[in-house]
């Protein structure tokens, strides 16, 4: 199949969906199909494009197999409702009109979480006479309002859930990460015929058990002879991070330090209240290239899954779990009850506890860091469990989305 991905996020970016794009389509050359990603240039999340790039009209590489096609985009940091706007839109306009000089794609394929990157996708394939495939990373707009991104905006999100309808409606299949994506969309009137549930998963082969402890990284970080709770990935909006600072201010005076790595919204103030509030069991490291991320788990001994305490985050798997898994770890698991905490129970690799109560999340975490035998259990049951969760098993199911979608397209 030529296969068109659409997605504003790609290496070597070090956001969840530029590797999780990167990875399938790999994958997917390997198998003998042919596959374009559109893409802005590197520059997430700070707003600087990355050495070596540009941020010019259109731009063409290879990258093992896969065609690359780079287009100019308005270029903003991750914060602020108006200008990540105008990114948004800017992708859109640009991708849409830059598709037109590929060869007629078997099939598109669009990834969210925002709208405007399946809105180019769509209509691209609606004019085209080609079926697209929309994925569901996350129930986009409703996760705005849960981190009320657009303050009360009514107005807005009733249009924005307006679009989201209708991409749906036109979209050949949906690809949902998570079971109650597609139990949602049921709800609201879309066809449960054309939803197909495709789980996350990690790169086993960049993520693996048992790594020797980074001494550099210890040493720079003060690391050395502290129980280290990572929290790696992105620092927004969405993840209630404060709460961490006041289960830090509990464990003061423990063996316990929260360790964040990446970058995001919500960084600066976290930065800042940890400084005002003098935690020295709070240390953050800048952004990290994915290449350099096992590194980095290494220093830990717990993974922490951070999120509001809102409903919409029910529904969600984020990829920090398959990564624990993928590196043996076990997994501070501090959100709602739902999806993503029903595979932490069932896997056995962690423990949950309510989201925003800084109390349980210092608990559970002192509990890891004096049981011995409790951490040695979980860390083995998530390595163990980790293959259920690969990149190479969900980049199979995904080919076999997009093939369905062919095929109903020559029927």
């Amino acid at each position: 199949m030529r296969i068109l991905f659409f997605s504003d996020h790609f290496l070597p970016e070090p956001s969840a969906p530029a590797a999780h794009v990167y990875e399938r389509a790999k994958l997917w050359v390997a198998a003998g199909h042919a596959v374009t990603v559109l893409c802005s240039a590197p520059n997430f999340p700070e707003g600087n494009v990355f050495p070596g790039y540009r941020n010019a009209l259109r731009t063409v590489e290879m990258l093992d197999g896969i065609r690359v096609v780079r287009i100019v985009t308005y270029i903003t940091a991750n914060e602020g409702t108006v200008r990540r706007t105008l990114d948004y839109v800017s992708y859109m306009v640009s991708a849409f009109l830059s598709a037109w000089f590929e060869k007629r794609p078997d099939v598109i394929i669009s990834t969210s979480p925002h709208l405007f990157v399946p809105m180019a996708g769509v209509l691209h394939a609606m004019l085209r006479r080609v079926p697209h495939v929309f994925e569901i990373r996350d129930l986009w707009p409703a996760s705005i309002a849960a981190t009320n991104a657009l303050g009360g905006a009514a107005r807005a999100l009733r249009a924005l859930e307006r679009l989201e309808l209708f991409l749906y409606r036109h979209s050949t299949r949906i690809l949902a990460l998570t079971p109650a994506f597609k139990t949602d969309l049921i709800r609201r009137g879309i066809s449960a015929a054309k939803i197909d549930v495709v789980i996350n998963g990690a790169n086993l082969e960049l993520f693996r058990p048992g790594m020797p402890r980074d001494s550099a990284i210890e040493a720079e970080f003060r690391l050395k002879g502290r129980f280290v709770v990572g929290y790696l990935g992105t620092l927004g909006l969405a993840h209630g991070l404060e709460n961490v600072l006041d289960a830090a201010e509990l464990l003061r005076d423990s063996e316990v330090t929260f360790f964040f790595v990446g970058v995001g919204a919500a960084k600066a103030e976290l930065e800042s209240q940890a400084r005002a509030r003098k935690l020295e069991n709070v240390v953050f490291a800048p952004r990290q290239e994915k290449s350099a991320m096992p590194r980095f788990w290494s220093v830990c001994d717990a993974s922490l899954v951070h999120l509001r305490a809102d409903p919409v985050f029910e529904s969600v798997i984020p990829s920090k779990i398959f990564e624990a898994m993928a590196v043996g770890l076990p997994t501070i698991y501090a959100a709602p009850r739902g999806e993503g905490s029903s595979i932490v129970d069932r896997c056995a690799c962690g423990i949950v506890v309510a989201p925003m109560d800084a109390a349980a999340l210092a608990n559970a975490a002192l509990t890891l860091a004096r049981d011995g035998g409790l951490r040695t259990r979980l860390a083995a049951a998530a390595a163990q469990s980790a293959p259920l969760y690969s990149r190479t098993r969900q980049a199979s199911d995904s080919l076999k989305v997009l093939q369905r979608a062919a095929e109903s397209a020559s029927e």
